[in-house]
């Protein structure tokens, strides 16, 4: 058992599990923004290490939608849907994510991620806040890794990202 897990619903707090991250990419603020709203290129990043993305689907607009399959080593897929609520190219994107559907079709968890992109002389530096809005405890030992998943996410990015820039030279 995790430290956040407990048999006991009443001890759950998700807000327990919220987070900030900052990181600093050598790249231009627009294409990490590019990296981070285009389909395609978020397939090519985005999920922990040894991750995949079988399927990418975003309407990036206020109101847009997007679902995420991520695809582990092991051959499961975790999907991921939501919404945008602001986008506020190129500097600032808020969206409400849901996740880990159960057997009457609620989901478990749901998070608000607000995502800003500061433009520091040519690189960018990405600030990714991560507020759990709902969680059950069910699902306290996937979210007990959500900081590293996302790390390891921001790990990929920055090779992304890094490559695509150099590939463009």
């Amino acid at each position: 058992m995790t430290d956040h897990e407990t048999a006991d619903e009443t001890e759950f707090e998700p807000s327990e599990y919220d987070l900030t991250i900052e990181r600093t990419f050598d790249a231009p603020r627009e294409r990490v923004w590019e990296a981070w709203t285009d389909p395609e290129q978020v397939a090519q990043w985005w999920g922990p290490k040894g991750f995949t993305v079988p399927n990418c689907e975003m309407d990036v607009r206020p109101g847009g939608s997007f679902s995420i399959d991520m695809e582990a080593p092991d051959g499961t897929i975790y999907p991921d849907e939501g919404v945008f609520h602001e986008v506020d190219e190129p500097e600032r994107l808020v969206v409400t994510s849901r996740a880990f559907e159960d057997d009457d079709g609620d989901f478990q968890l749901e998070v608000r991620q607000t995502v800003t992109f500061a433009d520091r002389d040519g690189v960018t530096e990405l600030t990714l806040e991560a507020e759990v809005l709902t969680a059950t405890p069910e699902v306290a030992e996937a979210i007990d890794g959500m900081e590293q998943g996302w790390s390891e996410s921001l790990d990929k990015l920055e090779a992304y990202v890094g490559q695509s820039a150099s590939d463009a030279k």
